[in-house]
C-alpha cells in the first residue's frame, strides 16, 4: 500500500516528497469470516512465517513480534517491536503451514509460509547490525538485486554496480548510494536515515524536470518551496476564477467540490489518505465524506463532472478503490498486479471494481492528471480510465504504481523500492511512463501562459469537452 506523509493546506499539497510506504500491517483475531473460514487465536500462530516475494520473516511469540528482512546478503531486523493489535491485515488459514493475509488498505494479498525456525532461512550470525559501509552496501545492492521489478524498464544494468562496494568508505557511503538510486528515476525508490539526516528520493529530479517543461523565468521550480508557491497560485486561480470563491470541503481538507457556471461539478481529490483519525476508521471516514460529495452531485442535478487529481500524490489503494466505486454502475475487472519472486513473478492477482454507496455518478467525466499524480492516485486512474464516459485531460501521470517494499540496512537506514507490476486489462504496464490523455487533450498542468493570463488550461479544455 502506498502511504503518503504530507501536509495539505487549502486545496494544494505543499510538498513534493513522494509517497512513503508501510507495506505490512497484520491483524489477528479469534473469529470466523463471512465464508466461515476460521481465523485462529494469535497463540496458535506463534512461530516464524516467510513472505517470499517481500523478503520478510515474521516472528510471532507471546511477548515478542519481530519482522526480519531477508536478502542474499543476509538478514536485518525491520521492526523489533511489531504491534499486532494496531495492524490492518486479516490472516486466514489455508493449512497448518500456510496463511493468507488480506489487507484493509492495500490491494496486496500476502502468502505466508511457516518456517520451523529462523535458522532455516537466516542464521543468527547473519543478522547484521553494523555501521561498516561495505557490509551495508552489500545489503543495499542485494535488496535491489533480489526484489526490484523494473531494471529493464528503467534501463539500469544493476550487475555492473555490484563491485562498487570495493570503493565504499564511511565518508562517501551515501554519495555513492545516492548516485545509484537516482539512476532509477523511480518515485518509489528512496533512502532515509534520520540519524544522519539523509532523505534521498529517486523520482524528484525527473519530476521537477517534467514540471518545468512549460515554465521559464521566475516561474522555474528549483525547490519544494518553489513548488508550494506556484501550486498556491494555481489553487487561487481555480477557486476564484472557476468556483467564484464558493466551494465545500471534507473536514480533513482532502476533497474540495463546487460548481462551475452552475452546470459542471468540480471535484478536487487532494490525497488518498488522511480521511480518518487512525487506520481503523480511515475507510469509514472516507465514505462519510464521499456521501457528502455524491449527495451534492445528486442534489445539483448536474450531469457533467470534472475530477481533478493533478496534485494528488497518493495514499492507500483501498481509498482509491472506494472513491472509484462511486463512479461505476456494475462490477468489472479493471487491472491485475503481481510481485517479483526470484527470477519470475507471483501469480496475477485480478482486481475488480463494483458500485458502492446509494448513488453512483455515470454521467460525462473529465479526469485531470499531471506528473504530480502519483502512486495510489494512479491506481484511481487505472480504475476509471477505461470507463466509456471518462476522458483524461492533462499530462501523463507520474509512472509509479507499485507498492513500496521497505527493507532496513544494518546501519538502520530504510530503503524503499518498487516490487510490483500493475497491468491493465489489455496487459499494458504504465510503470515509468504513466497514464495520459489522447494527443488532442494534452494540456500542461503548469505553464507560463496560464500564470500570465490567470487561467487553468486543463479546466478550460474540460469545460469545452463537457459542453460539446
Amino acid at each position: 500500500m502506498k502511504v503518503p506523509i504530507f501536509k495539505k493546506e487549502m486545496i494544494i499539497t505543499t510538498t513534493i516528497k513522494m509517497s512513503l510506504c508501510l507495506l505490512l500491517f497484520f491483524c489477528f483475531a479469534c473469529k470466523s469470516d463471512d465464508n466461515g473460514t476460521f481465523i485462529p487465536h494469535k497463540d496458535l500462530l506463534h512461530g516464524f512465517w516467510f513472505v517470499a516475494d517481500k523478503g520478510y520473516v515474521i516472528e510471532l511469540a507471546e511477548n515478542k513480534n519481530v519482522i526480519y528482512n531477508i536478502s542474499s546478503a543476509g538478514c536485518t531486523v525491520l521492526d523489533n517491536d511489531f504491534n499486532i493489535e494496531e495492524s490492518g491485515i486479516e490472516l486466514k488459514v489455508v493449512n497448518a503451514n500456510e496463511l493468507t493475509g488480506v489487507s484493509q488498505m492495500s490491494l496486496s494479498n500476502l502468502k505466508l509460509t511457516r518456517l520451523q525456525d529462523l535458522n532455516a532461512i537466516c542464521l543468527p550470525d547473519q543478522i547484521s547490525k553494523t555501521e561498516d559501509p561495505k557490509i551495508n552496501f552489500e545489503h543495499f545492492w542485494s535488496f535491489f538485486n533480489d526484489y526490484y521489478a523494473f531494471f529493464d524498464l528503467r534501463g539500469v544494468n544493476w550487475s555492473t554496480y555490484k563491485n562498487y562496494g570495493n570503493q565504499i568508505t564511511k565518508d562517501n557511503f551515501y554519495d555513492v548510494l545516492e548516485d545509484l538510486v537516482l539512476l532509477f528515476e523511480d518515485g518509489h525508490v528512496s533512502i532515509s536515515d534520520d540519524k544522519n539526516d539523509i532523505d534521498i528520493e529517486s523520482g524528484i529530479p525527473v519530476l521537477i524536470e517534467r514540471l518545468n517543461v512549460n515554465l521559464s523565468g521566475d516561474l522555474i521550480i528549483e525547490s519544494e518551496e518553489d513548488l508550494g508557491v506556484i501550486l498556491g497560485q494555481k489553487a487561487t486561480t481555480i477557486v476564484e476564477k472557476y468556483l467564484e470563491g464558493t466551494f465545500e470541503e471534507d473536514k480533513e481538507w482532502n476533497m474540495l467540490w463546487g460548481t462551475i457556471n452552475n452546470d459542471i461539478m468540480y471535484l478536487n481529490i487532494l490525497g488518498m489518505s488522511g480521511y480518518g483519525t487512525e487506520l481503523s476508521n480511515e475507510l469509514s471516514s472516507l465514505n462519510l465524506a464521499l456521501d457528502d460529495v455524491m449527495n451534492a452531485i445528486k442534489d445539483s442535478g448536474i450531469s457533467k463532472l470534472i475530477i481533478d487529481i493533478r496534485t494528488n500524490q497518493g495514499g492507500f489503494d483501498k481509498v482509491s478503490s472506494d472513491i472509484a466505486a462511486r463512479f461505476v454502475d456494475h462490477e468489472r475487472n479493471v487491472f491485475s498486479k503481481k510481485a517479483r519472486l526470484g527470477n519470475s513473478f507471483t501469480e496475477d492477482q485480478i482486481i475488480s471494481l463494483g458500485p458502492k454507496g446509494d448513488f453512483q455518478f455515470t454521467g460525462d467525466i473529465v479526469l485531470l492528471t499531471s506528473p504530480l499524480t502519483a502512486s495510489a492516485a494512479e491506481i484511481f486512474t487505472l480504475y476509471v480510465k477505461d470507463l466509456p464516459y471518462v476522458t483524461i485531460v492533462g499530462e501523463h501521470t507520474n509512472g509509479g504504481f507499485s507498492d513500496i517494499l521497505t527493507h532496513v540496512l544494518p546501519n538502520g537506514a530504510e530503503i524503499g523500492l518498487s516490487n510490483e507490476v500493475y497491468s491493465d486489462t489489455k496487459g499494458v504496464v504504465y510503470e515509468g511512463i504513466g497514464i495520459g490523455p489522447a494527443a488532442e487533450n494534452k494540456i500542461p498542468f503548469l505553464s507560463n501562459d496560464d500564470f500570465i493570463n490567470e487561467k487553468d488550461s486543463g479546466i478550460e479544455r474540460a469545460i469545452e469537452l463537457l459542453n460539446k
